[in-house]
């Protein structure tokens, strides 16, 4: 049994590497890395206690990298091994698996795994750009291997183990393996990266106060100014940081015991779903589908391809609708309907779009458009306008997906050109963030702030291409939705990474720019796309 446990897990981490995807995530693991450790006059900061920060040592550099691996790796590694089981049950290998001795509870134990060997790979590679970033510094050329690599081990080893445990925990899930899932792991994501970070937490929480303690010892023995608060996370600075040398800490046996524990309790979260997972039996499949069939309010968000019909996609295709799945010969067939063309599939894209949407999602999309109406002008943009940009979220994560998701991409192969279907298609996801942004454009226009109505066109254009952009990349919801709702929040918090809605052009310079920036972000995204569909389509060829 412990072989065919450790067969699954080596196979399915296998199948993983040899994606062209993997080879994107640890290029990602080393952008991580390089943020971690900026250089000494960089405008950012990712640890730092007060207006200090620590002499890039072995130690210091070991440690914050191992911190920002730890959170960014429990937020974007969700998303990255969120599919093991529905991949095993799109390509049926769940039901060859189901015929063999194979219990469930080894099967759970074999994807988890297999997800904690994806993410322990990005640690990995974390733990070598550590090395690599603290000689670039040349702060402190003195390598110390278990300064520098012990963080990985007792802080972001355990939480990445969880992750990985709680994304086969929500992939078991009816409700939480749809869209849903993703919005709620990035709001307990939000919750875990803050509250984790404070004193008194049962296993020392995220591990870090142990840390922050060691620290303000040492500053202390240096007689450094102790009386700023400790901040991990991205922040922004105004001035560089002053140093101080911080030579590492050393673990109690409660510190160690805990952390232990939090690899034992991830392991309990990954086998708990034993206890209902079917097992790819087809008639609990069916009895789930029929209680879950999707997210209260939107249909299924493509996540489980069982839970919608394909003709239910089809027939909302513009040219193929009818009653049943058309054959592909009659379909080509059949003569174009009278009228303008673009017109006609734009119209059926807004559909197939806006299908399953249900009455609830459009009575919080109204109070949102009345609201954006009626708010205080200061408050449109920093509030308003970033509330009805994030409400439709899982239904713009459908944008270049659904073709492929559903299984129609061959029959649409023969249909209009590549560029009148992705110009209906982005049309369409123009619209809906039109539709309910539309109440703090209203406002803009009437107090003549036509910077904010150039931002907010930016931000309209913007939103759709990343969508259709990261849909047609990468096939799935997941990459935008684990992309997108990062980026909202820096917006949202007053953070200016990239301000595509304008909201905080009032304490920024470049407010006036800003709007074209974000137009030629989203042309530029544009570009990517039609040259994507347009290399598939030779590759077909």
């Amino acid at each position: 049994m412990i072989r065919m446990l450790t067969g699954l897990a080596v196979a399915d981490f296998r199948d993983r590497v040899r994606r062209p995807a993997y080879v994107v995530i640890l290029g990602a693991a080393v952008l991580l890395g390089y943020v971690a450790v900026p250089s000494p006059d960089a405008k950012w900061m990712i640890m730092q206690v007060g207006d200090h920060r620590g002499i890039y040592n072995s130690a210091y550099v070991g440690m914050v990298t191992a911190l920002a691996s730890g959170l960014w790796i429990t937020l974007g590694g969700f998303y990255i091994v969120r599919n093991s089981i529905e991949r095993d049950r799109a390509t049926r290998v769940g039901q060859q698996l189901a015929a063999t001795p194979l219990r469930t509870s080894a099967y759970m134990a074999g994807k988890f795994l297999s997800n904690l060997m994806l993410l322990s790979s990005m640690l990995g590679v974390l733990a070598l750009t550590a090395l690599v970033m603290q000689l670039a510094r040349g702060e402190s050329r003195q390598v110390d291997l278990v300064a520098l690599w012990q963080p990985f081990l007792l802080i972001a080893l355990p939480l990445v183990a969880v992750t990985a445990a709680l994304a086969l925990l929500f992939e078991s899930l009816p409700l939480l393996r749809t869209g849903l899932g993703n919005v709620v792991w990035f709001c307990a994501w939000l919750v875990i990266a803050t509250a984790g970070q404070g004193p008194g937490l049962p296993l020392d929480g995220i591990g870090v106060n142990s840390v922050v303690k060691a620290m303000y010892a040492d500053m202390v023995a240096q007689g450094v100014d102790v009386s700023g608060e400790f901040s991990l996370g991205l922040t922004y600075l105004d001035k560089p940081l002053e140093l101080f040398t911080w030579d590492g800490f050393t673990p109690t046996a409660d510190y160690v015991l805990g952390r232990v524990t939090m690899l034992l309790i991830a392991v309990a979260i990954a086998l708990l779903p034993a206890l209902w997972f079917g097992r790819f039996d087809p008639a609990r499949v069916l009895q789930g589908q029929g209680r879950f069939s999707g997210m209260p309010g939107i249909a299924d968000q493509g996540e489980d391809p069982a839970g919608v019909s394909q003709p239910a996609v089809i027939d909302e295709v513009p040219h193929l609708a009818g009653p049943s799945r058309p054959d592909v010969a009659a379909v080509l067939r059949t003569s174009p309907e009278p009228g303008p063309v673009a017109l006609r599939m734009w119209a059926g894209e807004v559909r197939v779009l806006l299908q399953g949407v249900r009455w609830w999602w459009w009575l919080g999309a109204a109070v949102i458009l009345v609201a954006g109406l009626s708010a205080p002008l200061d408050g449109v943009t920093r509030v308003m306008l970033p509330l009805a940009w994030i409400w439709p979220v899982l239904i713009w994560s459908r944008l270049g997906t659904q073709r492929h998701e559903h299984g129609v991409e061959g029959i649409l192969g023969a249909y209009p050109a590549v560029r009148r279907r992705v110009a209906a298609e982005w049309g369409a996801g123009f619209a809906l963030t039109a539709v309910v942004g539309a109440g703090p454009l209203v406002r803009l226009v009437m107090a003549a702030e036509w910077t904010g109505v150039a931002a907010w066109v930016g931000g309209a254009m913007f939103i759709p291409s990343l969508a259709l952009a990261l849909g047609i990349l990468s096939r799935t919801h997941r990459l935008f939705q684990a992309i997108y709702l990062p980026l909202w929040y820096t917006v949202a918090n007053g953070l200016p990474v990239f301000d595509y809605m304008g909201a905080l052009r009032a304490s920024r310079d470049m407010a006036d720019i800003q709007p074209v920036m974000t137009v030629l972000v989203s042309a530029a995204l544009l570009v990517m796309v039609f040259m994507t569909n347009v290399l598939r389509r030779f590759s077909r060829d």
